[in-house]
C-alpha cells in the first residue's frame, strides 16, 4: 500500500532551530540608519526584547528552542506531511506530489510557529504589551492566540481590505483577546496623514507596520512584533522544513522542487531553508518561491536598500522591493500583499541559489479548487500559489513523463477565506499584472543610501 501520511511523535519536535545563515556563501548586508551607517542593537531594543535580536544577528547553525514554546508547538505540532496521491491521478502526472500541512494549528496557518516564540521571549524580557500588523489575518489571530497563552496584551492594526474581507479573521483575534483596527486608522500619526492624502486608502502592510511601530516605539510597556520579513522570525518557521526532513527519511523520499506561497518570505523560508543545507552541501534541490503576478516582489521588483515600511520607521534593509510607497491592488490572498521580501531570502534569490515565479489571482484559485476537489483540504488564497506552481510542474512532469517528486507548503485552509471563493465562482475576481511603468513610479522613491 502506497504511504499517504507521514506523522512524528511529539518527541520529534525539532529542538533546534535551522539557521540559514550559517550555510549562505556570503554573509548578510547590515541594516542601515537613515544616515547609511549600520544600524546597532541598541537602536532596536526600543521595540524587540535582547533575545530575539541575538537571533536576528546569529551566525550559529543551530538556536535551542526553548521548553516552554516546544510545549505549546505540542497543540498541534507535528503537523502531518501527506502524499496527494488523489491529486496525482486527477491530473495523470508520473509525478509523485508531497504537501507539508500546516493548516492543523489553531489559528489554521503556519504563523503561530513564531507568534509562539515571539510572545515567549518578550514575556520574559518583562513586556507585556504588544502591537502588530497582519494582511489577510493568519498572523493577526496567530500572535492573538500567542498573547493569550503566555498573558501578553496585543493591538492590531489590519489592512483595511483585508479589515472588511476576513471579518472572521478579525473575530478570531478578538476571541483570542486582542484589540483589531483597521489600517489606515485616526490613532496614529502615519494613519491620519495617509488618509488625509487618501481618505478612500484600501491600505497596505507598509501601512500597517508603521502604525504598529510608531505605536510601539512610543510607548516603554510596548514592543513590536512581526510575522514575516525578519530574520528572526524565518528562523521559527524552520520547524516546517525539519519536520519534513524526518518524514521523507521515514519513507525513503526526498523532494527534487518545493514550492511555497512568497510575501514577506516566513512561508517559504520555513519549508525551504532547511533543504538548502542540503543544497549547500551539493544536493540537487530547486527551491522555488511563488508570488503574485499583482506583487511581483522578486520577479519585477530591485534589489537596494529600502525600508519595510511606508512611512520609514525600520532601518533600512538590502531586499528585493517594489518600493516602501507601491500600493498593491486588493487581491484576497491578503497575505503577498508587501512590497519587499525578507532580506535573507533576497540575497539567495540575487545569488541565483533560490528562483521565483509568479502566478495570476484566476489560476491560483482555479488550483485551489482543483487541489480541494482531489484532497478534500481547502487551501487558503496565499497557499493556492504553491498549488498552482506545484500543479504545474506536475502537467511539465506528464508531458516529459518524468517522475519527480514534489513537496509544496499548503501553509493554511480557506476556512475564513469562503468569500473569496464565492466571488472565484460567481466570477467576480480579475487577473491584475501590476504595470511596469507604476513600479517604476514607486521605485523613483527608494531612499539614497551612501
Amino acid at each position: 500500500m502506497t504511504v499517504t501520511r507521514v506523522t512524528l511523535e511529539e518527541n520529534e519536535i525539532p529542538t533546534h532551530w535551522y539557521n540559514v545563515v550559517a550555510d549562505m556563501p556570503n554573509p548578510p548586508s547590515p541594516p542601515l540608519g537613515p544616515d547609511g551607517k549600520p544600524v546597532g542593537p541598541e537602536q532596536m531594543l526600543a521595540i524587540f526584547p535582547g533575545n530575539l535580536l541575538e537571533q536576528e544577528m546569529s551566525g550559529e547553525r543551530w538556536i535551542p528552542i526553548p521548553d516552554a514554546v516546544r510545549d505549546a508547538y505540542r497543540i498541534w505540532r507535528p503537523t502531518p506531511l501527506i502524499r496527494a496521491t488523489r491529486l496525482e491521478a486527477a491530473l495523470g502526472t508520473p509525478a509523485k506530489i508531497f504537501y507539508k500541512y500546516e493548516g492543523v494549528s489553531p489559528s489554521g496557518s503556519h504563523k503561530p510557529n513564531t507568534a509562539i516564540p515571539q510572545a515567549y521571549y518578550n514575556k520574559q524580557a518583562g513586556i507585556n504589551r504588544l502591537t502588530t500588523e497582519t494582511g489577510a489575518g493568519q498572523w493577526g489571530s496567530s500572535i492573538a492566540f500567542a498573547g493569550q497563552m503566555f498573558g501578553v496584551e496585543v493591538r492590531i492594526y489590519m489592512v483595511k481590505i483585508s479589515y472588511g474581507q476576513k471579518p472572521y479573521r478579525r473575530s478570531m483575534m478578538q476571541t483570542w483577546g486582542a484589540e483589531v483596527f483597521a489600517s489606515p486608522s485616526d490613532m496614529t500619526q502615519t494613519g491620519r496623514a495617509i488618509l488625509a492624502k487618501d481618505p478612500n486608502s484600501l491600505g497596505s502592510l507598509g501601512i500597517a507596520i508603521s502604525e504598529a511601530v510608531e505605536e510601539a516605539a512610543g510607548r516603554k510597556d510596548t514592543n513590536y512584533s512581526l510575522g514575516s520579513v525578519l530574520n528572526h522570525v524565518l528562523l521559527h518557521q524552520t520547524v516546517i522544513g525539519l519536520e519534513a526532513k524526518k518524514q521523507f527519511e521515514k519513507i525513503g523520499e526526498y523532494p527534487d522542487m518545493i514550492f511555497a506561497p512568497c510575501g514577506g518570505g516566513s512561508n517559504f523560508a520555513g519549508i525551504a531553508f532547511p533543504f538548502f543545507a542540503d543544497k549547500a552541501a551539493g544536493k540537487n534541490v530547486r527551491l522555488i518561491a511563488v508570488e503574485p503576478t499583482s506583487c511581483p516582489t522578486l520577479t519585477k521588483g530591485v534589489y537596494a536598500y529600502d525600508f519595510g515600511d511606508a512611512s520609514g520607521f525600520t532601518p533600512l534593509m538590502q531586499m528585493y522591493t517594489l518600493g516602501h510607497d507601491f500600493m498593491p491592488p486588493g487581491i484576497h490572498a491578503g497575505g503577498l500583499r508587501y512590497h519587499c521580501d525578507s532580506p535573507l531570502v533576497s540575497q539567495l534569490y540575487h545569488e541565483k541559489l533560490i528562483e521565483a515565479v509568479a502566478v495570476p489571482q484566476l489560476a491560483t484559485f482555479e488550483a485551489g479548487v482543483k487541489f480541494a476537489r482531489a484532497e478534500g483540504i481547502i487551501p487558503a488564497p496565499e497557499s493556492c500559489h504553491a498549488v498552482r506552481a506545484c500543479i504545474d510542474e506536475a502537467l511539465r512532469c506528464k508531458e516529459s513523463g518524468e517522475p519527480k517528486t514534489l513537496l509544496f507548503n499548503l501553509s493554511g485552509h480557506g476556512h475564513f477565506d469562503m468569500a473569496s471563493y464565492d466571488r472565484y465562482f460567481a466570477g467576480e475576481l480579475e487577473d491584475f499584472e501590476y504595470p511596469q511603468e507604476a513600479i517604476a513610479a514607486s521605485l523613483a522613491h527608494l531612499p539614497k543610501v551612501g
